[in-house]
């Protein structure tokens, strides 16, 4: 199966793939990225969302898409968070008619070869695919330990607080059908980083789409520094516990609900 295929295993049609790869300050790493994309899935189009990077990443975008008809640009205001700048490409890629939209980091942690692996499950009729490094035959390379921790902890502390089986669910390397996009309220959503990724998961599942997981090899940076701060964990751990807290409300609700089975009840 490639991009282009017309037909799926279960008879849907993939159609057209965008891959969404938001930028700050990658000017080592964008032609990198875009070159290994580009021969790993030559027919997946891709949409550079830059933050208008001081260090001229956005030029550098501008001259590949010169280049290659198949690499488009949108030049954002300024820094306004790795969520803001997917919801813009899904806005912008939902608009020019793409019917699998793909999220993929400039930095080359997201193995562009590992691609077509996420879109033969598109393909066989997942709706929605993450790139998981915590499932059997996924790992994480070069990363510091603490950072490996971190990572899991936090996917424990989702799985826990919010009811959800997913082992990934923080990673950013995903790919999602047009109209799993069109079903996830996207105009209400306002989290960043790990939450953004964790909030379009819990979405997905919450509203009965098929959601799966395939290994990835996440590799870290070779250039430039990583985009992770304090804030972006303690907004993580606040905005999981209160989704977390409303999810089991809404569990108990349902079970007080007149009619509802209680606990043990056949």
């Amino acid at each position: 199966m490639s991009a282009g295929d017309d037909t799926s295993a279960d008879g849907a049609a993939i159609g057209r793939v965008l891959v969404i790869v938001p930028t700050y300050n990658e000017r080592e790493n964008l032609p990198r990225i875009i070159a290994r994309l580009r021969a790993a899935v030559p027919a997946a189009d891709v949409l550079v969302a830059d933050d208008s990077s001081p260090d001229g990443t956005g030029e550098i975008a501008d001259e590949l898409a010169a280049a290659d008809a198949g690499v488009h640009v949108v030049h954002r205001k300024g820094k306004e968070g790795l969520g803001a700048a997917y919801l813009h490409g899904f806005a912008w890629g939902m608009e020019q008619g793409y019917d699998v939209l793909v999220e993929m980091d400039a930095d080359g942690s997201h193995p562009p070869e590992q691609l077509p692996d996420l879109l033969e499950r598109i393909d066989a009729g997942a709706d929605l695919v993450l790139g998981s490094r915590y499932v059997a035959g996924g790992s994480v390379v070069n990363w510091p330990r603490s950072r490996e921790v971190l990572s899991r902890g936090g996917n424990l502390y989702a799985r826990l607080a919010l009811g959800i089986e997913l082992r990934d669910a923080t990673g950013g390397y995903r790919a999602f059908r047009r109209t799993t996009l069109e079903k996830l309220d996207l105009h209400d959503i306002s989290s960043q980083g790990y939450c953004f990724q964790v909030d379009l998961a819990q979405r997905a599942i919450r509203r009965g789409l098929r959601v799966e997981e395939v290994p990835i090899t996440f590799v870290e940076r070779e250039f430039g520094s990583s985009k992770m701060s304090r804030a972006i964990v303690v907004e993580a751990l606040w905005r999981l516990t209160t989704w977390g807290v409303r999810h089991r409300a809404g569990q108990v609700r349902g079970a007080l609900r007149p009619g509802s089975r209680r606990p043990g009840e056949g």
